[in-house]
């Protein structure tokens, strides 16, 4: 019955499907074309994900159906087509794969099965069973409101503990981060003298943690849309050199300049696509893109813009536009010019006797690209200058800056319903969201502990045992390649106000610094080393041997350029400001 049910069903799709391989072994393009006819539209792009649910009595005519599908697609003369019985044989063996089209669901199991760890398992079962009793704990309101400190610390040393070993327990940091912010918010409102004082505390710290947020999703928004456009080729096409030598330095000083406008991780994003338009795989441009992560956390360190954590120090106040830009550019050049100098040395580089092939791309800008990429990098560039005239937040004039910008592509692209990709919801749909909310529940965390006032204890400790501000924010740098930078530099702003250490005082410009670059000693150690090893499948003990030591070597040299700039009171030139500026 079930043969007798499938013959007498048959589509006119599978109809013609049949008799064509009946009389013919090779269909013709005609034949496609009137199986394509027939079809609807919709129906041929959901064939992939029908494919590998149907059941077994008709999977075999389903799949033949498909390939015949996609033979008629192809605008050139079909292949020969095997007989039958092969081309069945062969069918079953494609269910295994899935193309970019299948859901999510196919993909996340075939990759289970193929990834699975029973070693994993276990440090995830750990990991669980730690944070139930820590909530457990938590639970006895007793025990917590007497011993809220060590309760909190306790909290935030396993959750940090599981955001540091994400890729071997397999959570993912945000949900971590998220988890681990309201638990000690929790604590901290049973250790609090009153519940209204803990509301208040709260409400204090996410007025603070959505500024960072809002300029965050703004900023990524509008990052987005040039990109879409294709707007960064107006950068990239201007490299034509295949000098391995040359290459190095140009990579390395486009990205530096790039960060600045940018923030480091888009930078590293758009760089590393780059390197595949111009340079084939090979050990070389492993390199280059450690040149990437170097260049563009060093860019990111001399401007409000440029990385999130001197977003966080100039958006709280610890530090001012011109004046973090006109100190710390020379030490952040530094930081650069030393590694790409080094590594100019190394047989890698020397070695290659000839230039490298060019692999570029043919990619074309969408319509009024050059237009958008403008409006959108002057946008980022005009924040500052927002801030400076109004004296507003700047995730204010982040958002004016992404209005604009809506309201220009909605114009510019009205009517064209095959460019939807190259609006801002589409945009929206494709920021890096989960990071956004990384960088929310770390703040929240940090800011329980300040509230608590542990932070002011660390601080008080390590004033007492080192007493080198200059130390302190060398080793704050040096724990960043361990330890994200955004805790880090959270938690010392909590340990260390504006009376300790005024506006642009040394302090928060080398912390600044030191944070930025500081991470780029490990790849694990910034936003956008960890981009870069996910990208071109980088080995950490690969960056460990290549890598580490120009960046450490850097990181010195730039620290000791800060010093001698500082003691020696050198300086940019001043840039003079204008009268209706009040100030930066």
């Amino acid at each position: 019955m079930a043969a007798l049910s499938i013959g007498t069903h048959l589509t006119p799709l599978q109809q013609q499907l049949k008799t064509s391989s009946l009389h013919s072994p090779s269909p013709s393009i005609t034949s496609l074309s009137s199986l394509h006819s027939v079809s609807p539209p919709t129906f041929t792009s959901c064939v992939c994900r029908i494919k590998t649910s149907r059941s077994l009595g008709n999977g075999v005519l389903a799949r033949a159906e498909d390939k015949a599908r996609d033979s008629s697609s192809v605008p050139h003369e079909a292949p020969q087509q095997p007989n039958n019985d092969k081309q069945f044989q062969d069918l079953p063996s494609t269910s295994g794969s899935c193309d970019p089209l299948c859901s999510l669901d196919e993909t996340s199991s075939q990759d289970f099965e193929a990834t699975y760890q029973p070693k994993t398992d276990f440090l995830k079962a750990l990991a669980v069973l730690a944070a139930a009793v820590t909530g457990t704990v938590a639970i006895n309101h007793s025990w917590v409101a007497a011993n809220q400190d060590l309760a909190m610390a306790l909290l935030f040393v396993i959750g940090y503990a599981g955001i540091i070993f994400e890729e071997s327990l397999a959570f993912n940091k945000s949900g971590v981060g998220l988890l681990m912010a309201v638990s000690l918010w929790i604590i901290r409102s049973i250790g609090a003298p009153s519940t209204e004082i803990a509301v208040s505390e709260l409400s204090h710290a996410s007025a603070e943690v959505s500024e960072i947020v809002f300029f965050l999703l703004g900023a990524m928004t509008i990052v987005e849309m040039v990109d879409a456009h294709q707007g960064f080729k107006l950068v990239t096409d201007n490299i034509t050199t295949r000098n391995p030598k040359a290459l190095l330095w140009v990579i390395g000083i486009v990205t530096f300049f790039l960060s600045s406008i940018l923030d480091n991780l888009t930078s590293t994003i758009v760089m590393v696509s780059l390197l595949r338009k111009l340079v084939p795989p090979s050990e070389y441009r492993k390199l280059l893109g450690g040149v990437v992560v170097l260049a563009a956390n060093a860019g990111g360190a001399w401007t409000p813009i440029g990385d999130v954590t001197t977003t966080m120090l100039w958006i709280h106040g610890q530090i001012s536009t011109l004046q973090t830009m006109k100190s710390l550019f020379i030490p952040s050049a530094v930081s650069i010019a030393v590694p790409l100098a080094l590594l100019s040395l190394t047989s890698e580089v020397n070695g290659k006797g000839q230039d490298i092939p060019n692999v570029m791309a043919t990619e074309q800008m969408a319509p009024r690209g050059q237009l958008v990429f403008s409006v959108g990098i002057g946008a980022l560039i005009f924040v500052p200058v927002f801030k400076a005239v109004t004296g507003l937040p700047p995730y204010m004039g982040m958002l004016l800056g992404l209005g604009v910008l809506w309201i220009l592509t909605d114009a510019i692209h009205y009517g064209e319903s095959e460019r939807q990709r190259l609006k801002v919801p589409q945009a929206l749909s494709r920021i890096d969201t989960q990071g956004v909310l990384f960088f929310l529940g770390i703040l929240l965390s940090v800011s329980s502990l300040e509230a608590a006032g542990l932070l002011r204890e660390l601080a008080n400790y390590l004033d007492a045992h080192i007493p080198n501000v200059d130390l302190i924010a060398s080793a704050i740098g040096v724990v960043s390649a361990v330890i994200d930078n955004v805790p880090l530099v959270a938690a010392t702003m909590g340990m260390y106000d504006l009376s300790s250490f005024p506006q642009d005082s040394e302090f928060w410009q080398l912390v600044a610094y030191c944070a930025g670059t500081g991470g780029s000693m490990l790849v694990i150690g910034s936003a956008a080393g960890v981009a870069y090893m996910g990208m071109e499948k980088v080995d950490f003990f690969w960056y460990l041997r290549k890598v580490s030591g120009f960046a450490f070597a850097g990181y010195a040299a730039g620290i000791a350029a800060y010093l001698a700039v500082n003691n020696l009171h050198i300086s940019l030139p001043t840039i003079p400001q204008a009268p209706f500026l009040p100030g930066s």
